[in-house]
């Protein structure tokens, strides 16, 4: 089913932007809801970009019926587990009000279509590795917290509705556009691999290694690094599952995105000095509140239900991909 109307979330951010560059490759046209707090307008380059808010009913509503939205995908929402633990009542108002707002402005306008950006975070500390989707859900910070809860607000809003849904747990997005076109730009910067990039780059100091004391094989955290472009195809994937409900398919649920490898970081670190020939300059720090030791994702049933297979995850090509992108685009001083 090509030629779909698809509004994104968030589509000026990191993830959302390569979904919107996969969706146009596939022959949809994306249209980018985006406040542009931390997404940014140049990423917005294959559909028409609407500047407002979540918390916008109206405007939802108009967009929905001006763009003809056949289904929407939801990025927006704020997503670093540091700031969650010291704003909870910002992440609960942003990543669940808003959206039950935009669930709200679907179904007064007929779309009955989304994918969700969850995460691994509503596992919280796992009893088993690899995580199974059908493991319990206990977060352990209020950013995983607030994603649980759209999750179940997904199902209510499915049984009462019809709303048609899946949402996507993914595990540690990484890397950058092959094309070049793309890559990982946030203010401030948390995420690992970017940041042990800059420091080996020079464009940035020594990188702490978030605890030294977990119960892994090298004492440092291990997480399952996921290439972005993968998760733009899951999403492409995911959506064709879910407007192909006529053919007999359709079903939502919950998916992991993730590789079903982990790597501590350490082993980041040790990839990032081998694909660059540089030093990462590192500094051991304590642990950060709300992390768990591994995650580490059983993916299996996404290979069933939507014939995804990641194909750029590697560490070493998602390493590659994010020098490339951040040796051509320093930070801004």
């Amino acid at each position: 089913m090509a030629g779909r109307r698809v509004l994104v979330t968030g589509g000026a951010g990191y993830i959302g932007s390569h979904t919107c560059k996969a969706l146009a490759a596939a022959g949809d046209l994306p249209v980018t809801f985006d406040n542009l707090s931390t997404g940014h307008r140049a990423a917005v380059r294959w559909g028409p970009l609407v500047e407002g808010d979540l918390a916008d009913r109206a405007l939802i509503e108009q967009t929905l019926r001006r763009e003809r939205i056949d289904a929407v995908i939801h990025f927006a929402a704020s997503a670093h587990v540091g700031e969650s633990m010291t704003d909870p009542a910002w992440y609960f108002r942003n990543n669940v009000i808003h959206t039950l707002t935009l669930l709200e402005a679907m179904q007064a306008t007929g779309v009955d279509t989304i994918v969700f950006s969850s995460t691994c975070a509503t596992y919280g500390v796992p009893a088993v590795v690899p995580i199974p989707e059908g493991h319990a859900q206990s977060p352990v910070n209020p950013y995983g917290e607030s994603k649980l809860f759209v999750e179940r607000a997904l199902h209510w809003q499915g049984l009462a509705h019809g709303l048609r849904w899946l949402a996507l747990r993914y595990f540690n997005a990484a890397g950058a556009d092959p094309g070049g076109e793309l890559g990982e730009v946030h203010e401030p910067e948390t995420h690992l691999i970017p940041l042990a990039v800059q420091a080996a780059l020079g464009q940035r100091g020594a990188l702490k290694v978030m605890g030294t004391d977990y119960d892994t094989p090298d004492g440092t955290a291990v997480r399952d690094y996921i290439h972005v472009t993968d998760l733009a195809d899951a999403h492409v994937r995911a959506l064709g599952h879910l407007l192909g409900h006529r053919l007999g398919g359709g079903e939502s649920g919950a998916l992991n995105l993730g590789t079903g490898r982990g790597h501590s970081v350490r082993e980041v670190i040790a990839a990032v000095q081998r694909e660059s020939g540089r030093a990462v300059p590192h500094e051991d720090a304590p642990r950060r509140s709300g992390d768990p030791p591994a995650l580490i994702a059983a993916p299996g049933r996404a290979a069933v239900l939507l014939g995804w297979v990641p194909e750029h995850s590697a560490l070493e090509t998602i390493v590659r991909t994010a020098l490339r992108w951040h040796a051509a685009h320093p930070p801004q001083a």
